[in-house]
């Protein structure tokens, strides 16, 4: 694939290097809209379509802006008109329907829906959200989509033969989706695929599903594929094949364990690193992602690396998330200075400070 990462340069970028900054989705609603949601849903409350459609509007400009803040080169509005990530695009696929929350562990609960006839397009899912965040910064915008066989593995199929089947009539419908995307402006998508490294077996059908999704899309459009959640020896190398420019993974949280994986064969995409961790509820140092950063340039050179939190940070107290964005961007600046001052001596394989 093409290296499109440079269009999100900002302007007024001071290093020569860049590391481009980004988060994964989701992010911590504010307190008050998760109660615009009870008073919207409380037909005593007079609270109505419209005054909850604002209170979305509100929280998706708000967090927009504190992602500006933190200095992301590339914003997301964290997922504020999002429940779930198979829910919500199930409730706007036809075929889908729901008849009740699943336990899954614990006491939570799911609402996992069934697919009981083909599933079909009917109308854009997230072209408004894309337009309206768009509309609230003069920064790129990602827009994450959960991936088709996501989609398929964590539904229960009452309408397929096996879920192969269902995935790639689900990339088609992806496919739909991102044309219109593109259509409106997007050169950024993020294909969500947590269910891949735990079911490694199933990564050719992922291949085949990613390359429905890409078909006729423009090359300078940069897709990318977040996974997190498994073992990746089992699905590295072969990932190396899918159609994608970028690979997102989760590596902070395991204490990049498993970074040896993608050292051999050589990682030929870009690496969004994740380089803080999305399960602890502590801001990281700004030196300490700084070494997190530099333990991806042991597997791709500067120009392949991108950094971003290890997953979406919706779980974390809001003061929490903003601070590891805040310091992430000041560690990926930090660590772009260093390369250009040639205090980093990066071959493939290392990523040490150069002798004086």
């Amino acid at each position: 694939m093409s290296r499109n990462k440079d269009q999100f340069r900002p302007d007024d970028h001071e290093n020569d290097h860049f590391l481009l900054s980004t988060v994964v989705g989701s992010y911590p609603k504010p307190k008050w809209l998760n109660r615009a949601k009870e008073l919207y849903q409380d037909p005593d409350h007079g609270f109505d379509e419209d005054d909850w459609q604002e209170a979305k509007d509100d929280a998706s400009r708000l967090i927009t802006n504190e992602h500006e803040r933190a200095g992301l080169d590339v914003v997301v509005d964290g997922e504020m008109r999002r429940n779930e990530m198979v829910e919500f695009f199930a409730h706007r696929i036809e075929g889908y329907e729901f008849n009740g929350p699943v336990k899954v562990w614990g006491h939570n609960y799911f609402d996992k829906p069934s697919v009981v006839s083909e599933v079909e397009y009917t109308d854009s899912w997230l072209v408004d959200e894309y337009e309206f965040t768009a509309s609230a910064t003069d920064r790129p915008v990602k827009v994450p989509i959960t991936g088709p066989y996501t989609l398929a593995n964590w539904s229960f199929n009452e309408a397929y033969d096996d879920d192969e089947a269902l995935a790639y009539d689900l990339a088609d419908l992806v496919n739909e989706e991102i044309e219109k995307l593109v259509e409106a402006g997007a050169r950024y998508i993020q294909i969500d695929e947590p269910a891949l490294a735990t079911t490694p077996d199933d990564h050719a059908i992922v291949g085949e599903a990613l390359e429905r999704i890409v078909a006729d899309i423009p090359e300078e459009v940069r897709i990318g594929l977040h996974v997190c959640y498994g073992d990746y020896s089992r699905i590295y190398p072969e990932i190396l094949e899918f159609p994608v420019d970028e690979f997102d993974l989760e590596l902070a949280n395991g204490d990049y364990d498993q970074l040896e994986v993608f050292k051999d064969p050589e990682f030929t995409a870009d690496l969004a690193l994740g380089v803080t961790d999305v399960h602890v509820a502590e801001v990281e140092s700004v030196e300490q992602i700084e070494e997190n950063i530099k333990k991806g340039l042991e597997v791709v050179p500067p120009e392949q690396l991108v950094v971003s939190p290890d997953c979406g940070v919706k779980l974390l107290p809001r003061e929490v998330a903003y601070g590891k964005m805040a310091n992430m961007v000041e560690a990926a600046r930090n660590v772009e200075q260093d390369l250009d001052d040639g205090n980093i001596d990066v071959e493939r394989g290392t990523a040490a400070p150069a002798d004086d």
